[in-house]
């Protein structure tokens, strides 16, 4: 997944995150093996990974209590906070088939969400081993990302 959408989402800047996971070698399997990532440079407290170009930190904490809330979206109860990317068409499809195969649970989807309307979009929701809540989606027109009508 080191490879970022240059060409569905041209000139974007890596965003970092930096997030807490309660056991690394969990987050290694998880984000290396299930989603993909390579890895970066790493400590015995925490682990960089390459989520389609950006900098993603898994950092040794406490366990977390997940997620906080929860909030309608297009029917769905949505987890609150969660983090993701926006991929391309294929890409989207390729990931679920790969969480699948993984046998990783939804929390929502894989579906298509705002059906017929500007924001339509294929979303995905679901949990890392320490409870952080990850969001995938993608749309068939990326420059309706921001799409109010």
């Amino acid at each position: 997944m080191s490879a970022p959408e240059s060409e569905a989402y041209p000139s974007q800047t890596p965003f970092h995150l930096a997030f807490p996971v309660h056991d690394l070698q969990e987050a290694r399997e998880f984000y290396g093996k299930v989603l993909g990532c390579s890895e970066g440079r790493s400590s015995d407290r925490w682990v960089d990974f390459d989520l389609h170009g950006h900098q993603i930190v898994a950092h040794l904490a406490s366990r977390e209590q997940a997620p906080k809330a929860w909030n309608p979206v297009d029917g769905d109860a949505v987890p609150v906070p969660h983090f993701g990317l926006v991929l391309e068409w294929s890409r989207w499809h390729d990931l679920v088939e790969r969480l699948k195969e993984h046998q990783v649970h939804f929390l929502v989807g894989p579906r298509i969400r705002f059906q017929g309307q500007a924001g339509e979009q294929a979303t995905v929701f679901f949990m890392d081993p320490s409870g952080n809540a990850l969001e995938f989606k993608s749309f068939k027109d990326p420059s309706r990302l921001f799409a109010r009508d």
